[in-house]
């Protein structure tokens, strides 16, 4: 989409109350299925949300609730980006840690099954 359709756009949006964003979006999605566009979309967690949202939608759930509960699930969501990146930051720093010439200990190898009979074979 060009810049200036897009923050054309995004100036409307601002000033909509949530119950007229989610007619927005109704149609957007209308127009996505039915040109059989799909969104770039998130990651699992953006498509988990959605679902959830769209689910109490169609169960009625009012749009205070809905907003709420999904401003809690983007914060759950930032959270587990943030553990993500600090556990990536940590695998990191034990691989410089262990040096270029150190490896991982080697797998550990299970013992050869014995014969199902138990005995020598006759």
């Amino acid at each position: 989409m060009n810049e200036s359709i897009r923050e054309r756009i995004l100036r409307r949006l601002e000033g909509l109350s949530d119950e007229r964003g989610y007619q927005i979006l109704d149609f957007m999605e209308f127009l996505e299925s039915k040109y059989a566009e799909r969104s770039a979309g998130g990651g699992f967690l953006s498509r988990v949300f959605e679902s959830g949202e769209s689910a109490m939608r169609a169960a009625g759930v009012p749009v205070k609730v809905i907003t709420g509960t999904m401003g809690l699930a983007d914060s759950a969501g930032k959270v587990m980006k943030g553990v993500a990146a600090a556990a990536q930051a940590v695998v990191e720093e034990a691989v410089k840690a262990a040096g270029p010439g150190q490896t991982a200990p080697p797998a550990r190898q299970e013992p050869a099954a014995k014969p199902a009979g138990g005995g020598s074979p006759a």
